[in-house]
């Protein structure tokens, strides 16, 4: 799997990419993945430098949270943290739109993940504008202020903040899970058929599924604008939801593994020395 195939490096047309792949052996290999991510994790914890932060964007039942439980189900709980975003709080929309997303950015040694990310900022609110209107923004007096500049600006502002985190220790990788509106068709008629997936049904999905174009057009410019050398994005087929997981799973392991400054810290030379000291006094204690 030569995941650069999914990076966003030209110019994308989304309905031009394959919204379906299909590996066999792709639940196979991703246990195999999923165990080594663990160990380059432990790695990154005492090594003590880096950070990575995992975004994760893409179309109602995309795949997201199955996704995490997935790839990151060998991984140390202390080593990864998870935020989902939902409807700014009152005490968020009190500060400017990046706030609660650099207050959840992961501690150095730590993988944190986006479910639904900054980018919504400049997705449901370019579909939906009145939300905006909620930041109270002083040079926002009206929905018709906010035109393409509003949103082209505001995604500069994000590619500045991705820049400044990245500069200081930040791994980032973005994930848009490409999925079929035919397949999404699938999976919301799932939910109301299998009673034990009706709680995840919601009369807003179709509302929002009737918005399906317009969110083709504002992922597709943003994968455009804001996939960056530092912060690229990839395009992840996501009808097949075993092989998403196994094209995300191998795209963090290959990055972590590029990062060979990551070694777990050496003992001062006192301390090995008096290792064997150390261990005659637990021995003494069984």
């Amino acid at each position: 799997m030569n995941t650069e195939n999914y990076k966003v490096s030209t110019r994308v047309t989304l309905r031009e990419i394959a919204t379906k792949e299909v590996n066999n052996s792709a639940k196979k290999k991703l246990k195999k993945i999923r165990k080594q991510i663990s160990a380059l994790q432990d790695t990154m914890y005492a090594h003590g430098k880096y950070s990575m932060l995992v975004c994760l964007q893409g179309m109602d039942t995309s795949g997201k949270d199955s996704l995490i439980r997935e790839v990151f189900k060998d991984v140390n709980a202390r080593g990864v943290v998870v935020h989902s975003f939902k409807v700014p709080t009152d005490k968020e929309l009190k500060h400017d739109f990046l706030w609660r997303h650099y207050i959840a950015l992961p501690e150095r040694g730590k993988i944190g993940v986006f479910n639904r990310t900054h980018y919504e900022n400049v997705l449901v609110t370019r579909v939906h504008p009145g939300y905006i209107m909620g930041e109270n923004i002083p040079a926002v007096k009206s929905v018709d202020d906010l035109n393409d500049t509003f949103y082209h600006n505001r995604m500069e502002h994000i590619n500045n903040f991705e820049k400044h985190i990245t500069e200081n220790g930040t791994i980032i990788l973005k994930f848009f899970l490409h999925l079929s509106k035919e397949e999404q068709g699938n999976r919301l008629l799932r939910r109301i058929n299998l009673k034990e997936k009706n709680w995840k049904f919601s009369e807003g999905d179709l509302k929002e599924r009737k918005l399906w174009d317009q969110y083709q057009t504002c992922y597709e410019d943003v994968l455009n604008r804001t996939s960056k050398k530092k912060a690229p994005w990839y395009i992840v087929p996501a009808d097949d939801k075993p092989t998403a997981r196994l094209i995300v799973a191998n795209t963090i392991l290959e990055t972590l593994q590029q990062h060979k400054d990551m070694k777990e810290p050496v003992l001062d030379d006192e301390t090995k020395a008096r290792l064997s000291e150390f261990k005659s006094q637990l021995e003494s204690e069984q």
